[in-house]
């Protein structure tokens, strides 16, 4: 990992066209070949990012540090370093993922072994299914294509920004996109719904103690 501080502007052509004025700002270089552009707020959020494979060529103009980065897509992100001020790479190694909890985790392998509560007609492709940014809980498929499934115990709005991401990244899949999102969990919060519905993601509440028995299957939809 490469992580830089940096007084830079940004510049981004492809799908639209944006600008960030000059700030500082933290440049963040995964190993995987992401890359993605930081202000000191908006949690997690970067202000703009390029998914792996992504290819980065350094230049040098004015005394200023030219990062031009492009993707298979024709992507463009331009970011020029009017002046850095810290710079550090650390190799981090791999990394054994989210250990979830034992509820959440039993949970998933029961909608996976009756994959049947999710929807009819859904088959279950792989649990922990890969993507560059880690692996989605279930992927499905039913007769209109591929469905990622993210299962929560708790259902917040961090949740469906994790599942936000994971289908941009499958949706760089030429052999699976497109795939829709599907987020699960016992207890879903308002917030998390709006958020959903606006990122067309279905949600579906479940009860465990009813999956544990399948005494009654039936899940409640949202």
């Amino acid at each position: 990992m490469r992580i830089v501080i940096t007084t830079c502007t940004v510049n981004y052509q492809g799908r639209l066209a944006s600008h960030l004025p000059k700030a500082q700002r933290l440049i963040m270089v995964k190993a995987d070949g992401s890359i993605s552009i930081h202000a000191d707020d908006r949690a997690y959020k970067p202000l703009n990012w390029m998914n792996p494979p992504c290819l980065i060529h350094e230049t040098t103009e004015n005394d200023e540090i030219v990062w031009s980065v492009s993707n298979k897509q024709g992507e463009l992100l331009v970011i020029t370093m009017h002046e850095v001020h810290h710079e550090v790479s650390a190799e981090l190694g791999d990394d054994p993922g989210l250990q979830k909890d034992g509820v959440e985790a039993h949970l998933q392998e029961l909608l996976a072994t009756h994959v049947e509560t999710l929807g009819e007609g859904f088959e279950l492709v792989r649990r922990e299914f890969p993507t560059p940014i880690g692996p989605v809980d279930l992927l499905c498929k039913d007769k209109d294509g591929y469905i990622a499934v993210e299962v929560k115990r708790r259902g917040e709005i961090d949740g469906v920004e994790q599942l936000t991401r994971y289908l941009d990244a499958l949706n760089l899949d030429p052999q699976l996109t497109p795939v829709r999102g599907m987020f699960v969990a016992q207890e879903i919060k308002p917030q998390a719904l709006t958020l959903a519905e606006h990122r067309n993601i279905r949600c579906l509440s479940v009860d465990y103690d009813e999956l544990r028995g399948m005494t009654d299957p039936q899940a409640r939809l949202f």
